[in-house]
């Protein structure tokens, strides 16, 4: 499959998910034969709480990789199972040590942050649950002193008791995280758009853009996370759909690929494709036909 060539000359960080089927290196050739010039990945297997220790081999193969390819920044997704503000005692133990885990591994591998979802308060109120996740971030820190790696909190579309639909609530957070150094944030357009943020005209797309800016600051956005929605918009359900083909449309993401403020921000693909990829390859044209003067290019 052939890169995309208006990726180096858009200069846009643009890819999606690969997998790290074979090891965590293989995830560089499978993005670089797309055209990726960003990437997620897993660093262990998201439906599960342990993984197997990184061995030295693992961290070596992997920076190699990194070394030769033109992909970056890397961000890591966390484990779905992990919950910083669960009502169980022990699925919470369970969550903070698995994050902590996580967060050391891509500590060890140099990867720029590590994207979770906030938690589900599971009934004991949304204020609670705020107080919980940065209990849970504060103690995750406190393990791993000195750490670069970014803690990325984000976006949620409000589905069940979830919090972080509002960047009000992602700010509270924020603000009860001690070191406040080592927080930022991952916009999700599909989970915004279901909260009921509405940025399918210009001006609606400023109005989001100068709330995010106002209550979060743009220096914390650390990751985009490109999805159109299947949903409506306010419906509070999380359905990712493939670029223009959902309800946000090309409109919502023509305006998000033309803010100048976003340019070097990495700009993450989270749908679903079949092992050749030739969806994230058409999301990615579609994404970049959006960009002013690309016809030119």
């Amino acid at each position: 499959m052939t890169p995309l060539p208006i990726l180096t000359t858009l200069g846009h960080p643009l890819g999606a998910h690969m997998s790290v089927n074979g090891g965590l290196h293989t995830a560089f050739a499978r993005g670089s034969s797309i055209g990726c010039t960003t990437m997620q990945i897993f660093v262990k297997n998201a439906n599960q709480w342990k993984g197997r220790s990184l061995s030295d081999t693992d961290v070596q193969n992997y920076k190699s990789a990194a070394a030769d390819a033109t992909i970056s920044p890397v961000v890591a997704h966390a484990a779905y199972l992990i919950n910083l503000c669960t009502t169980s005692g022990t699925i919470l133990k369970k969550s903070r040590a698995a994050f902590l885990d996580e967060l050391s591994r891509c500590e060890a591998l140099g990867i720029l942050g590590v994207i979770f979802h906030p938690g589900a308060h599971l009934g004991k109120g949304e204020s609670e649950g705020i107080k919980l996740i940065a209990e849970s971030l504060n103690l995750i820190h406190e393990r791993s002193p000195g750490y670069r790696c970014l803690s990325v909190l984000e976006t949620t579309a409000g589905q069940g008791t979830t919090v972080g639909y509002r960047f009000e609530q992602l700010r509270a957070i924020i603000d009860l995280v001690e070191q406040h150094d080592r927080m930022a944030v991952c916009l999700d357009t599909c989970h915004v758009f279901a909260a009921g943020y509405d940025f399918r005209t210009e001006n609606g797309w400023n109005e989001m853009m100068e709330q995010f800016d106002s209550i979060i600051g743009l220096k914390r956005l650390a990751a985009i996370h490109m999805n159109d929605s299947k949903r409506e918009h306010g419906s509070r359900i999380d359905r990712h759909e493939h670029i223009g083909k959902g309800h946000i449309g090309e409109h919502g993401f023509r305006f998000l690929m033309n803010d100048s403020r976003l340019h070097s921000i990495p700009k993450i693909l989270e749908t679903e494709k079949g092992d050749d990829m030739s969806e994230d390859v058409e999301n990615m044209r579609v994404l970049l036909s959006l960009v002013k003067g690309a016809d030119s290019q």
